[in-house]
């Protein structure tokens, strides 16, 4: 049902456009980008890139020693899937390829996943408390205190883990490895958060440059609209490729601050091509040009 859900979000998208006419308005806001907004709009999601590369550099530091470019690899091939493949199934290629690049084990790979997904969505939610247009100072004060004391409560939970927890059955023995694994991930806290940190102020800045030049405005109002749609990715439904849920995402974060519906989806639509274009030709050449992992060794003497 949520398949179909996020398949009947993307089509009603591409309905809109077909009915609307407005095909011909995206790709006019496209063509007259200033070069130079482009160019340090990309140049900004390449850093975000090498952001990403480190951090997962950091957090499998015992196998990626010496090999960042590889990681890099990984990372940016990762990204690529994200963006491709529907209703989020990309997720899985950073554990496939940690795994087949590093031989990382992939419980622990998924484990190091949901934690990352998890610092996106913390540093998302505090940058969005002081972005957002309009707020009251003790609104982004407490929407703030609220992300910060959430963040601390996973990692402070997850190593509080029972000292028995091995000898644990059933979902008590399940959730006592996933603390385990998460105190693991959780380990380099203050770097990771760094990494992280610097990570979405890089994205988001690109992403709010394009989109204030498909607006065809002055101000950096387009800020909320970047966050309404990175906010949308945490939706339990996706359209395909977040294509819909993305736009949607925008255009209602705009609506509030005098930008019409259409107006805030056709420039939603254009920046969501130009983030897709970018990850997958980023993706392809550096799953091509960029160096293989250090394939871990079997026992046999062979390459895995």
């Amino acid at each position: 049902m949520k398949r179909l859900l996020a398949l009947a979000i993307s089509l009603a998208l591409l309905a809109w456009l077909a009915h609307s006419g407005d095909w011909r308005a995206v790709g006019e806001r496209l063509g007259s980008m200033p070069w130079s907004v482009l160019a340090l709009a990309l140049s900004g999601f390449l850093l975000s890139y090498l952001l990403r590369a480190a951090r997962m550099s950091d957090e499998f530091v015992d196998v990626s020693r010496g090999h960042f470019w590889a990681m890099a690899r990984v990372t940016t091939a990762h990204n690529a899937a994200i963006n491709v493949v529907p209703f989020r199934g990309g997720e899985i290629a950073l554990p496939v390829l940690l795994q087949r690049e590093f031989g990382v084990p992939m419980g622990r790979a998924l484990v190091s996943l949901l934690w990352l997904r998890m610092q996106d969505a913390f540093v998302v939610l505090l940058l969005a408390a002081w972005v957002w247009p309009g707020l009251d100072l003790a609104i982004r004060v407490l929407w703030s205190l609220g992300v910060l004391l959430s963040a601390w409560a996973v990692p402070a939970w997850a190593r509080a883990h029972p000292a028995n927890v091995a000898e644990q059955t059933g979902w008590r023995g399940k959730l006592g490895k996933l603390r385990l694994a998460l105190a693991h991930s959780t380990r380099g806290a203050v770097r990771s958060w760094a990494w992280t940190l610097a990570n979405w102020l890089v994205k988001l800045s690109a992403q709010t440059l394009l989109l204030t030049a498909l607006l065809g405005r002055s101000d950096w109002l387009a800020s909320a609209g970047v966050l309404g749609g990175e906010l949308a990715a945490i939706l339990p439904v996706q359209g395909v490729a977040g294509f819909g849920t993305y736009e949607a995402g925008v255009a209602a974060a705009l609506v509030p601050h005098g930008i019409t519906l259409a107006n805030g989806l056709q420039a939603a639509l254009a920046l969501h091509l130009v983030i897709i274009a970018t990850a997958v030709s980023a993706g392809a050449l550096a799953y091509a040009a960029l160096p293989t992992g250090p394939r871990p060794v079997k026992a046999n003497g062979t390459t895995s």
